[in-house]
């Protein structure tokens, strides 16, 4: 059906989504696919608004369809942080280990669990069309961190019903429950019907 530009450059998260449209009829290329590597200022104030300062960009840029998310991660004894800034939790250049710190040590302070939820919003954009997705999935902070097939968060985080973390999970377990697999394939499924 089609070529869609996936506006990241995060491999990780360019590979589930990838496997997420497999049989879908559409080619999902990332911006590391095509040597993009300009930054995008996301500078708003949800998640939607983030991905489609994405989305929006890259389609003006290209003038192809993209899709974009913005996703992260919401623990409940911090009021919800550190949300829309969960990729620099820790400052700019922070590494993944860096904000993985700090979240650990902001949460010695409280009693396990640590109740937490990761959150994405998925947007496919077309110059005319917007559709906007959304995808949620409940767990736990654990103090210590366990995998390392995952990125950013994953290797604290338990999903509900789990006794492994993100990151101690196969990529084709995650993608049957993780926050990212629920709104894109949402998201999936609405372009399928739209187009057919």
């Amino acid at each position: 059906m089609g070529n869609i530009l996936f506006a990241t450059g995060n491999k990780g998260k360019a590979k589930e989504v990838k496997q997420i449209f497999k049989n879908s009829g559409f080619d999902i290329l990332s911006l590391s696919d095509i040597n993009f590597k300009e930054e995008i200022i996301e500078d708003g104030e949800t998640f939607e608004d983030n991905a489609f300062i994405k989305a929006k960009a890259i389609y003006d840029k290209f003038k192809v369809p993209v899709i974009a998310d913005d996703s992260g991660l919401e623990v409940d004894q911090l009021g919800g942080r550190p949300g829309i800034h969960s990729a620099r939790y820790a400052g700019e250049n922070c590494t993944y280990d860096d904000n993985n710190r700090k979240l650990l040590d902001e949460l010695k302070f409280f009693d396990e669990p640590h109740p937490a939820r990761f959150v994405c919003c998925a947007i496919y954009y077309d110059g005319q069309n917007k559709i906007v997705e959304n995808g949620e999935l409940k767990g736990n902070i654990i103090s210590d961190k366990k995998g390392d097939k995952g990125f950013g968060y994953d290797p604290v985080f338990v999903p509900e019903n789990y006794d492994k973390t993100f990151a101690e999970l196969e990529l084709e377990e995650k993608n049957k429950i993780s926050h990212r697999a629920a709104a894109f394939k949402k998201l999936m499924e609405s372009l399928v019907k739209k187009i057919s």
